[in-house]
């Protein structure tokens, strides 16, 4: 095979953490992402066809600059023709946006006279080697929602087959490049009320285009005559005794290696697929068909070589190390005496076994290595412009890990490699699933086609997902568990594609008729409750028993300089209609159950500054409580988990807000990050509201002690009223009642 040329690879491979085998060491990433350079406009205001705009040199003046990924909004806000949807109410003031106020967008159809009710036209040219020998791939990680796709004047696949936001999609286009220029013109649709789309609900505004656009990368992939697509590596962990892994023993690590081979070709293919890790190495001889495309898997009965004794195990956060290996695959094609590199990949993985079970309350606990775990995370959503930053990104993965939390929930909207990559490497679990309320739950609406796309997004996105050790689970859907049909063939799916960790129904306690009880649930609350109630709930609602996918105490306000930074002057105090704006959809357009509590406690606000002081306050009480009652409750005299799980609604903003996050949109933590932080400390002493005990949570797996827990009681004039200090040891993993406070 003719050695790629530079131009169809973008970055190089990063540096091996072990040695590599010697067959293996020109592992390539062929990819060239088409980011830069394209231009967009209404498909009202073009009057030429897609053959036309997709042949090189069309004149594009007067259209609109844009880079991909983006959608086409953003692209508009990017080039100034529409203000920032961010500040203040400007979001009100864009064409389109004049649907009912709280009202969800998604659900209602685009407003008379709105320019996204059309298709809009994206368009780039660029420039690709014609290598002999070498089968190059245009490839589409994600198009909201409908596009037909031309190329160089040629239809590569119109509206009725590129459908789907989660869906990806791979075209051959060797018999359709050029030497020298290329256009690629793609004409994207917005998703309709019964579309499979991208959705926001109820904590931001959906902004008017809907999220219409090319939201995720474009890019040219390249191989020989065999390529290779996919790679997963499944772990089957033996532990050792407990006193064995203290001693530095691992047990071992039966690893599964799957990789589907695609012959690009009309002629049979002949060769060995070449698989090393560490310092090993194996291989296995295949004949493809023309054509043909096989998912080979290599298990450690016919290779010993994937049997590790005591693996680096990868743990979460504050478990263990984050271990990671390098995985390298290479086809070579074999005719005659010739033997020539096909196509070559590497991916990470981690050696480690997540499993769940449902304990005699019937609540789902989740093991990692064979080690309980209590889930405590919260909720992550994307900007709503779909934006991408990795300094953003990696910040706010970086606030994940000092505050202590363990899992990030995604609903929907699945983030981009560089993610789940960088959870892998910090150690943070991520629960991912399908979005509610929309036309993801409405399946008595279904159509035929509306089946088919759920099927394909779910296997495009499995795909992608599967190999990162960070994944906990996959929930089939959120509010309420799919019905049969569709809950049997996403089962049937996740089953072909080897997913590797525990499916829930969904993220309700509504059980789901092929698998059951789902072991979790959401009751709230949403709204302010005081800091009691999390230990007092009689175990109806949210209280802190069980797993409860997404619950929490209510509005967070954030500090006055972000108050400042979303509103104009003119609204900076009292409260007014564009603090409301920045609050939820619904029921949750208001803050009037915060402010009352606030003035409750507090006193009643005299200014800005004074209100958002005690909005710190009154949220640093709020999440410490919650966090400690789950940390609390996870282990009880019966030595069994009773809290096995809690996913704070939310994590952060998908734009400036006044409820739910930790921190802010403007990445400024306040009291709520602060309650989180203190609450999720691995070793931290902490009051119970119910029996006024004072509790040691060892969150570590490691014996702790002899240590002193100390408590104090003050009154109002801060006179001390009551202290007591006891040293005590503590079980790993344990939440232990050292002494009582007496009433005073």
């Amino acid at each position: 095979m003719t050695s790629l040329p530079a131009a169809w690879s973008q970055a190089q491979p990063e540096a091996r953490s072990q040695a590599q085998p010697e067959a293996l060491a020109e592992v390539h990433d062929a990819r060239r992402v088409l980011s830069d350079g394209w231009a967009i406009r209404s498909s009202a205001e073009v009057e030429a066809d897609g053959a036309e705009l997709s042949r090189p040199g069309f004149d594009v003046a007067g259209w609109h600059a844009a880079s991909v990924p983006s959608t086409v909004v953003a692209a508009l806000v990017a080039d100034g023709t529409l203000p920032d949807p961010n500040f203040g109410m400007n979001l009100r003031e864009m064409p389109g946006a004049d649907y009912p106020l709280g009202r969800i967008f998604s659900k209602l159809p685009m407003p008379e006279g709105s320019p996204f009710r059309s298709s809009w036209w994206f368009r780039t040219e660029f420039a690709a080697p014609l290598v002999p020998g070498v089968a190059p791939v245009l490839n589409f990680d994600g198009i909201n929602y409908r596009a037909n796709v031309w190329l160089n004047g040629e239809l590569l696949a119109d509206r009725d087959e590129v459908a789907g936001a989660y869906r990806t999609y791979a075209f051959d286009v060797a018999d359709r490049l050029r030497e020298g220029t290329n256009a690629l013109a793609v004409e994207v649709f917005p998703p309709g009320v019964d579309d499979l789309a991208i959705t926001w609900v109820d904590w931001n505004p959906m902004l008017p285009d809907k999220a219409m656009g090319i939201w995720r990368d474009v890019y040219l992939t390249s191989s020989g005559p065999v390529s290779l697509q996919h790679p997963h590596v499944t772990s089957d962990v033996e532990l050792p005794s407990d006193a064995a892994m203290s001693g530095g023993k691992t047990g071992i690590a039966r690893l599964t290696v799957s990789v589907d081979l695609r012959n690009t070709t009309d002629q049979p293919q002949h060769g060995r697929l070449l698989v090393g890790f560490a310092d090993r190495s194996l291989n296995e001889a295949v004949t493809l068909e023309p054509g043909e495309v096989r998912t080979v898997t290599l298990t450690p009965e016919r290779h010993p070589e994937l049997v590790v004794e005591n693996p680096r195990l990868w743990w979460p956060i504050p478990m263990g190390e984050q271990n990671l290996y390098d995985l390298d695959l290479a086809f070579q094609v074999e005719t005659g005496d010739s033997v020539a590199r096909s196509d070559s990949t590497r991916v990470r993985f981690g050696i480690r076994e997540i499993t769940s079970e449902l304990t005699d309350e019937g609540h789902r606990l989740f093991r990692v290595n064979g080690r309980p775990v209590l889930i405590r995370g919260a909720g992550w959503t994307p900007d709503f412009m779909l934006g991408f930053s990795p300094e953003r990104m990696a910040a706010e993965l970086a606030y994940v890990r000092d505050m202590g939390l363990n899992t990030v929930r995604l609903e929907g909207k699945m983030e981009p490699k560089a993610f789940f990559d960088l959870a892998d490497e910090l150690g943070i679990l991520v629960m991912a699933g399908w979005c509610c309320c929309s036309h993801w739950e409405r399946w008595a609406k279904w159509s035929e086609e509306d089946h088919r796309i759920s099927q394909e997004s779910l296997r495009s996105q499995i795909r992608r997902l599967r190999r990162h050790p960070s994944l906990l689970m996959w929930l089939n859907a959120s509010d309420i568990p799919p019905p049969a049909r569709v809950e049997k063939a996403y089962l049937e799916i996740l089953d072909e594609l080897r997913w590797p960790n525990p499916v829930v129904s969904s993220a309700s306690a509504k059980p789901a008729e092929h698998s059951g009880p789902s072991g979790v649930k959401m009751n709230g609350p949403y709204e302010w409750i005081p800091p009691s109630y999390w230990l007092t709930d009689p175990g109806r609602f949210g209280g802190a028993w069980g797993f409860a996918t997404e619950v929490g105490p209510g509005p967070v306000v954030p500090p006055a300089d972000s108050v400042r930074a979303m509103l104009p002057e003119s609204s900076w105090w009292p409260i007014d209609e564009q603090w409301l704006f920045h609050a939820g959809s619904g029921r949750f357009d208001n803050l009037d159950l915060f402010n009352e509590a606030l003035s409750a406690r507090y006193g009643a606000p005299t200014g800005l500054e004074d209100y958002t002081f005690k909005a710190q306050l009154l949220a640093y009480d709020g999440l410490r409580a919650m966090f400690e009652a789950y940390a609390r409750n996870k282990y009880t005299a019966r030595n069994r988990y009773t809290a096995t799980g809690v996913i704070q609604w939310m994590l952060n903003d998908a734009w400036p807000s006044m409820i739910w996050h930790l921190y802010d949109y403007y990445l400024r933590p306040g009291g709520a990050y602060f309650g989180a932080k203190k609450a999720l400390e691995p070793v931290h002493v902490q009051y119970s509201y119910d029996d006024h005990s004072v509790v040691v949570v060892n969150g570590t797996h490691r014996p702790l002690g002899p240590v002193t827990a100390r408590a104090q009681v003050f009154d109002v004039e801060m006179e001390l009223r009551f202290a007591q200090e006891l040293k005590v040891e503590v079980a790993g993993d344990v939440a232990q009642r050292v002494f009582t406070v007496p009433e005073l």
